[in-house]
């Protein structure tokens, strides 16, 4: 496999958007390509994620759509990825996979949803069509029942009292909003205390309106490159240092929600092929969908034992300066906000910023190495990727 850079990273505004899913993909797209000194016509390859846009806009078949709007040539085939939330980054993997493999040299990947559009009812449908529907959906489940079920399984299980926890995961949602609210393209960009969290009203007991992410809209393009072509093109390339990708199946038989064993298997293949650990990542960007779901993801990476990450946050460890690594400066879907065909092409925008030392009031100081990491579903699908300023 060759080595595989990234040259050109670009993301809309999350939020609330007027524009199509075309509009907001061609606009990072094009600045995405533009950063990487290329131009339309030297795309290869169009790898596009999108989960939702039959229900958003009626739209269906949407990736050669996208490839007209950016003036793609027509021998650049064009291939629309869902995976629910971790669509992007799975779309990111393959097109790496491709380029490594020497199938093609310069290609796009990115995503992009309109979440909003739908109001949050059917927003709320749609979303929970990602889990199994015939044990799952069928049952009443929802995401947010989900880690509201792991909430509480984690409580008993290292005897950690609810209370005690609730408060430790409103100190998750408090950090990453601190952190969105130096990032101009957060959906939210304003700093909360413990107290909006706690007194938020009640989602799925115990988790409450600010334990949990927004419906967003948005968009964010990337493109990946052998990497002996990056030095001609960019001064700063960043390089795909190890990529993972596992399945979990349906809830009833992961059994404890505590364990996201699926993540487990997925960081551990990108950890030995980029021959790192836990130890050696600088900063992370993480699917915290939920405030929960960050503390069980920290465990599963290995960065803390397990039932030992719940007050992470409120110890300051996993903010800017803090003592451990550093954890959504971005403000995470929690504060940056959840366009889920998008997300993980914006997660991988802000590590690739970061590693390039373009973060301005949010930079990790001498951040060399990131890992990335999007959820599919409930414990369906992990994607993790890792990134470096360092050549192998």
């Amino acid at each position: 496999m060759r080595q595989v850079a990234i040259l050109g990273v670009a993301m809309t505004k999350f939020g609330v958007s007027e524009k199509t899913n075309l509009e907001m993909f061609t606009e990072a797209g094009l600045e995405a390509i533009a950063q990487s000194n290329l131009e339309p016509k030297d795309m290869e390859a169009l790898f596009f994620g999108n989960c939702l846009g039959d229900f958003e806009e009626g739209q269906l078949h949407m990736a050669p759509f996208a490839h007209a709007e950016l003036g793609l040539p027509m021998s650049a085939p064009a291939t629309r990825f869902e995976a629910a939330c971790a669509t992007a980054t799975v779309a990111i993997r393959h097109a790496a996979l491709l380029v490594g493999a020497g199938v093609y040299d310069v290609v796009l990947a990115g995503g992009t949803e309109r979440a909003t559009k739908m109001g949050t009812p059917l927003a709320t449908r749609t979303f929970a069509m990602a889990s199994q529907a015939q044990h799952e959906t069928s049952a009443g489940i929802t995401f947010p029942g989900v880690f509201a079920m792991a909430t509480h399984m984690y409580s008993h299980k290292y005897d950690v009292p609810l209370k005690e926890l609730k408060r430790h995961m409103a100190g998750v949602a408090v950090k990453n909003h601190y952190h969105g609210s130096m990032n101009p393209k957060a959906h939210f960009q304003k700093v909360i205390d413990v107290d909006t969290v706690l007194g938020g009203m009640m989602v799925a007991d115990p988790l409450q309106l600010f334990d949990c992410c927004p419906f967003s809209d948005g968009a964010a393009a990337l493109v990946i490159a052998d990497a002996a072509k990056a030095k001609d093109l960019v001064k700063k390339p960043i390089y795909i240092a190890g990529m993972g990708q596992a399945s979990g199946g349906p809830l009833y038989l992961q059994k404890d929600l505590t364990r996201v064993k699926v993540r487990e298997t997925s960081v551990g293949q990108a950890y030995r092929e980029a021959g790192v650990g836990p130890q050696d990542i600088d900063v992370i960007e993480l699917h915290d969908c939920f405030t929960i779901a960050e503390i069980l993801a920290l465990e599963s990476f290995g960065v803390y034992d397990f039932g030992k990450a719940y007050d992470a946050a409120t110890t300051g460890e996993t903010a800017l300066n803090g003592t451990k690594v550093v954890v959504n400066p971005s403000g995470g879907l929690k504060a940056k906000g959840h366009p889920i065909g998008a997300t993980g092409a914006a997660q991988i925008t802000e590590i690739v910023e970061q590693l390039r030392g373009e973060s301005g009031p949010r930079q990790v100081e001498g951040a060399r190495i990131g890992l990335v990491d999007t959820l599919g579903g409930d414990l369906g699908t992990i994607c993790n990727i890792i990134l470096t300023n360092v050549v192998k």
